[in-house]
């Protein structure tokens, strides 16, 4: 396992990142996995044993659930927490309270407090905005967090789903106020989603901040079950959950190149599209989830595949983005340059 720096932290993260998704199995969850403590804390071992030290969860994912199971987890299994960095979120409603969810300096003090109760620890290293709220300004949601690192609750915060506009505007209210920035970005982007191409990963680039790909599998499209000949694969989290949303045509050519490949390296086509994931620039940490050891063992042995030029390329032709403006005249006009 290889460790990269988050951004300028100087904090060295997992090149995987663990997220618990899985744990629990409350609500829509259940499609997703529904993995309780004996397998949590299964998981969580093989999890560290890897050389894994980066774990992701959110205080929605099954409702709060994750949260307890992971925090139990490393309490039974005897893990140390200063060897983990442990990243939650802030923004969803748990309840049907009027200010049980959102961006209100209200709402992410209260959140903080109820992840911290759950998780059992005294801290958390990684604070995640976990979606945009336009009922709350932006100075408002950076002043919060910044005011919630000061407190000691929180080591770092970040932020999750948010178009490049937006984050460049709180990074220049944060900059303009002396606030604790974003030191990272958890996204979609996979080879069957790579829109954060266009904005959102070249401000991650150029301001210096983590990049952490969320669903590098599509929802488990990429995992090689699915094909144009076998289109509903049966125990797939993507037969009762179809999220989130692809193009399904051009995923299945992706697939059909992925699956020749991994025939070529004796690695199934999930570690292909894993590997590639890992390999692209600016990629910080890849999550992945699992819903068993063998599922987690598999996701964990991209790591030591090596991708060719000419994987490479044949990899790009199938999964390219089109051109969109402005980028096409971009390019066209840095010609002369």
């Amino acid at each position: 396992m290889k460790y990269n720096f988050l951004g300028n932290t100087g904090l060295l993260v997992s090149e995987l990142c663990f997220g618990t998704m899985t744990f629990g199995g409350t609500g829509l969850y259940e499609a997703i996995g529904k993995a309780q403590q004996k397998e949590v804390n299964e998981i969580m071992k093989t999890v560290v044993d890897s050389g894994i030290n980066f774990i992701d969860t959110a205080n929605v994912y099954s409702f709060g659930e994750s949260e307890s199971l992971l925090g139990q987890s490393i309490k039974d299994v005897g893990l140390d927490r200063n060897q983990l960095v442990i990243a939650t979120k802030v923004r969803a409603f748990l309840n049907q309270g009027q200010n049980s969810g959102g961006l209100s300096r209200y709402h992410i003090f209260q959140s903080v407090d109820a992840s911290l109760k759950r998780l059992q620890l005294d801290h958390i290293d990684i604070l995640y905005v976990h979606g945009v709220d336009y009922h709350t300004p932006v100075e408002e949601i950076m002043r919060s967090l910044n005011d919630i690192v000061l407190s000691g609750k929180v080591r770092y915060v970040a932020v999750c789903n948010w178009p490049g506009w937006m984050v460049m505007k709180a990074m220049g209210i944060a900059e303009n106020n002396s606030w604790n920035k974003f030191v990272g970005m958890q996204c979609f982007y996979s080879l069957a989603g790579r829109d954060i191409e266009r904005e959102i990963l070249p401000v991650a680039i150029d301001q210096n901040m983590g990049m952490m790909p969320w669903s590098p599998l599509a929802g488990g499209f990429l995992s090689g079950k699915f094909t144009r000949d076998n289109q509903n694969a049966e125990g797939s989290r993507r037969a009762t959950f179809d999220f989130p949303p692809i193009d399904k045509e051009k995923a299945y050519n992706i697939i059909d190149v992925i699956i020749e490949i991994g025939k070529q390296h004796n690695v199934s086509a999930a570690q292909i599209a894993l590997a590639w994931v890992r390999l692209q620039k600016g990629i910080t940490s890849t999550i992945i989830g699992a819903k068993n050891n063998d599922q987690l063992l598999d996701n964990i042995k991209s790591t030591e595949i090596t991708l060719s030029n000419d994987d490479l390329k044949k990899i790009d032709e199938v999964s390219a983005l089109p051109a969109e403006y402005p980028g096409w005249i971009i390019d066209y006009q840095h010609r002369f340059r």
